[in-house]
């Protein structure tokens, strides 16, 4: 007998052996690092220029806005056109907005509004960037391997957060000038890298837009339960729990640090994650799923409540710490259920709807954390944000009963 062939062997079972999957690793790692280290720059100047908790939460606010008006046409264009061109378009975007924030501290013209306009800008890009970023890791990688990349691309996020926002915070030092025009060049390479991406999918089949195609990824995920419930846990959870946009007061006035002090809370979120993510880039658990997705949320909720009462900063990113853990395992579920649950030809439209609930929870929790720290002061509004993240994940088990009791990824229906 014939020994067989190349095109038959097992294909690698290291994600570090497929090259496309490793440069599409590097891109969203470095453009993740440059949008956390210009978080930081942006946070801090601006509450050096108002002193408001509430513009801090219009930060937010401004980052949420474009995800649902652009939602439908976000994944119609993930469907309909080559995925990298739109990422590598975004990082353009991004790039040129960072270099305006250069401009505008530089040439002393960046007010609040300037500032808002640019973050709008920013925010409009990565409405478009973050749900087509993910659809690309299915034409990445064999099948046998998707949970793996998935948890992957999720230690790259959580490698950007650690270190960008740590990053960031030092570089402060030398002006926020210095964080935005870093960024610039760091966006501009991750267009460059995800250039080099090759895709092992079959080309996208464009069908005629129609009424029913523009609204096919909103029907699909309407009659999908699990889908529906592991979106929107998400969004509620997250909405009620984000601490990030009070992390600058909680930094100067609570904790008695500076900017490296903020660049340390900024990266705590992600050390947890990045730690349990790398557990789960090599073994995948693939029992009890709802149970975890549930507990992770509960126990989100409870790190929060700690952070709201810590007065000690190692407690402080202890805490954020377990938050980003928690955060981390439900990002894998969801996103494991998401894409094994999705048709490719539809994956677009579907991403665009998980990120409108995924990418606007924590901006628009942002949003609620500023309104709630300036009406009530942040330990209230951080606090409450716990026990609301707790009552979310207590009450989707009877919300979506599906959820709760799936054992593992593989649909009964597929």
């Amino acid at each position: 007998m014939s020994a067989p062939s190349d095109s038959l062997a097992s294909p690698p079972l290291a994600l570090r052996d497929h090259p496309s999957f490793v440069r599409y690793w590097c891109a969203r790692t470095s453009t993740n690092a440059a949008y956390m280290m210009q978080a930081v720059a942006v946070g801090w100047q601006i509450y050096d220029l108002t002193g408001s908790a509430l513009d801090l939460g219009l930060v937010g606010l401004v980052q949420f806005l474009p995800y649902v008006p652009l939602a439908i046409l976000v994944g119609q264009i993930a469907d309909r056109y080559d995925r990298r061109a739109v990422v590598r378009a975004c990082q353009i975007v991004k790039a040129l907005a960072a270099a305006a924030l250069a401009a505008g501290t530089l040439g002393g013209w960046l007010t609040r509004d300037a500032f808002l306009l640019i973050l709008l800008i920013t925010a409009t890009a990565r409405a478009f960037e973050v749900p087509t970023m993910h659809t690309l890791v299915p034409g990445l990688v064999p099948q046998a391997l998707l949970p793996r990349a998935i948890a992957a691309s999720s230690t790259a996020t959580q490698t950007a957060t650690i270190a960008g926002p740590a990053i960031g915070g030092l570089i402060y030092a030398f002006g926020p000038a210095t964080v935005y025009l870093t960024c610039t060049v760091i966006y501009l390479m991750a267009a460059v890298l995800i250039s080099l991406v090759r895709l092992q999918a079959p080309p996208l089949h464009k069908k005629p837009v129609t009424m029913e195609t523009l609204f096919a990824g909103f029907s699909y995920v309407r009659r999908q339960p699990v889908l529906l419930g592991a979106m929107s846990i998400d969004l509620f959870a997250m909405m009620l729990g984000s601490v990030t946009a009070l992390l600058p007061i909680f930094a100067r006035d609570i904790l008695h640090t500076g900017p490296w002090g903020l660049g340390l809370l900024r990266s705590a979120p992600a050390l947890g994650a990045l730690s349990i993510s790398i557990v789960l880039a090599h073994i995948s658990f693939n029992r009890r799923l709802g149970t975890i997705l549930i507990a992770a949320i509960v126990t989100l909720g409870l790190s929060i409540m700690v952070f709201a009462l810590s007065t000690s900063l190692i407690l402080s990113m202890a805490a954020l710490a377990i938050f980003g853990a928690s955060d981390a395992t439900s990002v894998v579920i969801r996103h494991s259920l998401v894409q094994t649950r999705t048709p490719n030809d539809m994956l677009g439209r579907v991403m665009a709807i998980n990120s409108m609930f995924t990418g606007t929870s924590g901006t628009l929790g942002e949003f609620r954390a500023g309104v709630m720290a300036a009406m009530f002061g942040a330990f209230t509004a951080v606090w409450v944000g716990g026990v609301g993240a707790i009552v979310v994940g207590l009450l989707w088990i009877r919300f979506f009963p599906q959820l709760a009791r799936i054992d593992t990824l593989e649909s009964k229906n597929s």
